[in-house]
């Protein structure tokens, strides 16, 4: 740190953000329940982003450039990789904004339940976790893979900040097998900021259900229009549209036309009006602000634009930073009931995607149950096609709640209305 404060002094850089993280990490490769290999690494990477007022055309520029430094390398060449940035800086003529001031502070430690345990003792409680409802013989994991990083970050900037905290992820991919009828395998992942051990072993066993009932699907659903319920990961890639739409660089680029105390969801809502809350998952913004948790959406109504201090300005609102993960009410309606009348319940796809410029979503579907004429049968290939501005007005809510390392809210949506090709 004192080396790259000393070259940016010597190169006369008035602005600048130091990032320096230290990641402490853990990985463990699963065959079946046999640990085949593990890796450890210990890192040190420290980002550097420079500066650069400037008029062009009479108009007041702010140019940025950003250098890697890493351990070893001496003042001659931490003075050479900074020199380069400060150069290139000139060439990106962005329009002027200011820099947010940042504040002093004592290090946070890990505030999400992993703090002050060895990485070591947190993988075998989380591998525990994983392998907990792993219990039946037709169907199984036959391969894991978890990982574990604590990080810890040292925002220092021109404009005052000076702060530490640790933070504590782990996040992996399983596979689940089920031989007969038809042998098939089942491609799952998991994020977690908490030792959240409950809801690693639930999702697991429903993995397990899901690929056993997947090896038992036959037939494609019909082409045709469905209501269609979403659950778990899908639901918190629907979720994702409305925090990607409210983000401020989207909105200056005219990506989005959200304008704080839009009715985002519609004006005419007969489901279950949206409530959304954006979740801090880091204490302070790149800046060295701190970042808090902000209502993101009330009622349907849009309650806060999020982004960086450049696009922000812009926009004349306050830079709160970029958030991605979201907090939802649960709704009134019991999963038993939001599959009570015939609907198409989607579980798994090869890969579910919300585009948030045109808010359609959809996927090639791998399992789904067709409940209809109160018959329920398992479901297997075609593929979905919905829009959230067609559906949103029409959402209903699970009282059953679902949480992962970005989400928090209801385990599924029903939505009315959504095109699905089969056969």
């Amino acid at each position: 740190m004192e080396k790259i404060l000393s070259a940016l002094g010597t190169l006369s850089v008035e602005q600048y953000v130091i990032t320096e993280t230290h990641t402490d990490s853990l990985e463990c490769f699963y065959v079946k329940k046999n640990l085949d290999l593990t890796r450890r690494a210990d890192t040190t990477v420290t980002a550097v982003q420079v500066f650069r007022p400037f008029e062009k055309d009479g108009v007041k520029m702010l140019g940025d450039s950003e250098a890697t430094v890493r351990p070893g390398m001496s003042e001659q060449e931490i003075r050479a990789i900074l020199e380069g940035a400060w150069y290139a800086a000139q060439f990106v003529s962005n329009p002027w904004y200011p820099l947010p001031a940042g504040v002093k502070q004592p290090p946070k430690p890990d505030q999400g339940g992993f703090g002050g345990k060895p990485l070591s003792e947190s993988m075998k409680t989380m591998t525990e976790a994983l392998f907990a409802a792993d219990t039946a013989e037709d169907v199984f994991l036959n391969s894991a893979e978890v990982f574990m990083r604590r990080t810890e970050t040292r925002i220092v900037t021109s404009q005052g900040a000076d702060v530490r905290w640790e933070r504590t992820d782990v996040w992996g991919e399983y596979v689940c097998q089920c031989p007969a009828p038809v042998d098939v395998e089942t491609y799952h992942q998991f994020s977690y900021r908490a030792p959240e051990t409950d809801a690693l072993t639930a999702a697991v066993a429903h993995a397990l259900e899901m690929t056993r009932a997947r090896a038992n699907a036959q037939a494609a659903p019909k082409t045709g229009t469905y209501e269609l319920v979403l659950d778990r990961e899908q639901m918190r890639e629907l979720m994702s549209y409305y925090v990607n739409r409210a983000s401020a660089s989207m909105i200056y680029q005219k990506y989005s036309p959200f304008q704080l105390g839009d009715n985002v969801q519609g004006e005419d809502i007969a489901g279950d009006k949206l409530t959304m809350r954006l979740k801090a998952t880091e204490p302070y913004t790149g800046f060295g602000v701190p970042m808090a948790d902000r209502p993101l959406v009330e009622q349907g109504v849009l309650r806060t634009i999020h982004g960086g201090p450049r696009f922000a300005h812009y926009l004349g609102v306050e830079p709160t930073g970029s958030y991605r993960a979201v907090c939802v009410p649960v709704g009134t309606t019991p999963m038993a009931e939001l599959t009570k009348e015939p609907c198409l319940y989607a579980v798994a796809f090869s890969d579910f995607q919300m585009d948030p410029l045109s808010g359609h979503f959809g996927g090639e579907l791998r399992l789904g149950f067709l409940y209809e004429n109160g018959m329920v049968t398992p479901v297997t290939g075609g593929s979905v096609n919905g829009s959230i501005l067609d559906g949103q007005g029409n959402m209903a809510f699970s009282a059953e709640r679902y949480r992962s390392a970005d989400y928090d809210g209801p385990l599924a949506v029903r939505i009315k209305g959504v095109n699905v090709a089969g056969i």
